[in-house]
Order: C-alpha cells, then structure tokens, then sequence
C-alpha cells in the first residue's frame, strides 16, 4: 500500500503535512537516497526508506495521542537549560516522541494534548479550524459589564485584535473574581493579555477543555492515553477523518 509523502512525514510526527510539503520542496528529504522535490510523491511505508536532513524516519504503524493533566511549574518544552521541570518528566514509560499541541505557560495549569500525529496538531491549532478552547481565570478586581462586552467583541493587542469570545463571571471572592472565558484562537499568553489590556491581571489560569477533552477523573500531573473514539472526533473536527 503506498502513501503521499507528506502525509507519511505528517503521520511519522516530523512536521505537519504544510510544513512537510516545505521541507519536501526545498530537498530536504531523500527516498531510497535520492532526493525527493515534490509532495504527492509516492512511497511503500513498509520498504521504502524516508529519510530527512540525514535522518533516517520510522514508519509510523500506530500513533500516540497523550492527555496530560499539567500542573503549575512544568515547561512545555522537551529541553531548556534554565528551567529543569519539562513535562517531560511526567510522561515516564511513554516511547512514542510526542509534542505538544499548543502552549500553556510555566504557572497554567490544566489540558494539554501531545501527540505525533503532526497533521492533527497542525489543524488543532490553527485558527482557521476554530477548534474551542475554555479557560477559568482568576483575576483581580471585579470586571464591569462594559469591561466585559469589550473583552467579548475584541481586544486590541500588539498582534492584532482578538476574535470575539465567550465570557461569563463565574463568582467573586474577596477582592478577585472568577471568569470563564471560551476562546476559538491561541495566541500567545492570550488569556493573560487579554484580561491585563482590560485592566485586570490574571492570578491564577487553567483550561479546563480543549476541543472537547477535559481533565476528569485526572489529577494534576497525570495523563493517559486518548481513546480510540476521542481521537475520532478530533480528526472529525478538523476535517482529516475521511482524508488520505
């Protein structure tokens, strides 16, 4: 059975397929020694051998789809010579090499997916599939209605402004309050510069969903494999379960 060869680099977890039609184009990548230019180029996942800037690729029979529950204080990244806590360290006995999808800071807690399906992260987190993702904020003070409608319909940022948004007060305690906020984008730190350019500093942050998936019956720290149906769906999300 053969295969395109950026969809075999997407599944094998080395780039998702637009990054792989790149790196395809630009002769980084070699069938059997020769070198390969153009992306529908086909191959035989069980003979031919893959192999990209000199690195020989294994194919990818079965992949690895993590949920892990991320605690405050843990990287997510694989390595960083600052910073000893990755996640890494909490994903022992796994040796699939997975990579996350997204972001979340050093001190959010809450869902995060890996995985090495590259097709899959890509489209997880690009903004055009519009995947949710739903946040519970601590912030501090008490956000008025005005506050709140602006954070909905947009907030100006150095990269630009915010899709709108889903938010609701959630309740107060003390001199913070509690807001959840859905999100359909994921920039960088969004969450945090949203509620700082509407003039309320974020304390503490979690994401309590992603594309569905919640942490139940996880606590902080742990992870499990993703179940066959739930991975289902999130290829039915973006579009990739009927595609080859």
């Amino acid at each position: 059975m053969t295969e395109r060869l950026n969809r075999f680099l997407a599944r094998a977890g080395v780039a998702s397929r637009r990054a792989s039609d790149r790196l395809i184009q630009t002769g980084s990548v070699k069938i059997n020694g020769a070198v390969v230019t153009h992306p529908g180029t086909r191959l035989n996942p069980r003979s031919d051998r893959v192999c990209v800037n000199g690195q020989a690729i294994q194919s990818v029979d079965r992949q690895t789809y993590i949920l892990l529950h991320k605690p405050p204080g843990y990287l997510v990244s694989a390595r960083d010579p600052h910073h000893a806590q990755t996640i890494y360290k909490l994903l022992r006995g796994i040796d699939a090499r997975v990579f996350p999808v997204g972001r979340l800071d050093l001190d959010t807690r809450g869902v995060l997916l890996l995985m090495d399906d590259g097709d899959l992260s890509f489209r997880l987190t690009h903004p055009r599939y519009r995947v949710k993702k739903v946040y519970r904020a601590w912030v501090r003070g008490h956000p008025g209605e005005a506050v709140l409608t602006g954070m909905r319909e947009g907030v100006k940022l150095s990269d630009g402004v915010t899709a709108s948004a889903h938010i609701r007060v959630m309740r107060a305690r003390g001199g913070d309050t509690e807001l959840e906020l859905v999100l359909h984008e994921g920039r960088k730190r969004q969450v945090k510069r949203m509620c700082e350019a509407a003039g309320h500093r974020v304390r503490s942050l979690t994401r309590t969903h992603f594309a569905g998936i919640t942490t139940r019956h996880l606590e902080l720290g742990q992870w499990r494999y993703l179940t066959q149906a739930e991975v289902k769906r999130l290829r039915e999300l973006v579009g990739l379960n009927h595609e080859q």
